[in-house]
């Protein structure tokens, strides 16, 4: 059985993700999506067990989908899959530098882990977590940028958050 972990911050969840995820799901038996925690983001929206309540949600219709959380390291947190495959999804040239910078250090602490990289789907080359934290910040709308079933999750906490 092929395995594949795709893991992220996913604060939210967007449609690129979604993405990633869905085409994920084509390729591998399995697809593990993992809720990390990173902390390089000082202030996330939700909390990582919202996260992962909207994350199943949005994967709910793909029976091979699955979602966990983690607190470490993705090397470690691989090695309890055996022959699993990173998934990660890129958008931009910065993203691959990025992403093949954590693939060699991964590598170092795992060396049977494996990446592949899936490019973004062209319409959601512009998205990321970070703009649709901004959007929902300011009251923009949100359809077409995350799943319709987290629109109203993200804006009651966006309003908390809101710039008067």
């Amino acid at each position: 059985m092929s395995i594949a972990i795709c893991p992220g911050s996913f604060d939210p969840i967007t449609l690129g993700h979604l993405n990633i995820i869905r085409r994920t799901s084509r390729i591998f038996d399995r697809v593990v999506v993992c809720v990390m925690y990173n902390s390089s983001k000082t202030s996330p929206m939700f909390s990582v067990e919202e996260r992962l309540d909207m994350v199943k949600r949005v994967v709910s219709k793909y029976p091979n989908v699955t979602v966990d959380s983690s607190d470490g390291l993705l090397a470690e947190y691989a090695r309890q899959f055996e022959g699993a495959v990173v998934v990660k999804g890129l958008r931009a040239a910065s993203d691959f530098e990025y992403e093949f910078q954590m693939n060699l250090i991964n590598k170092k602490i795992n060396p049977e882990m494996e990446t592949m990289f899936l490019t973004s789907s062209g319409k959601y080359t512009f998205l990321s977590s970070s703009v649709v934290r901004e959007m929902a910040r300011y009251g923009g709308d949100l359809k077409g940028l995350v799943p319709d079933e987290i629109i109203e999750d993200i804006r009651e906490k966006a309003k908390q958050w809101r710039v008067h």
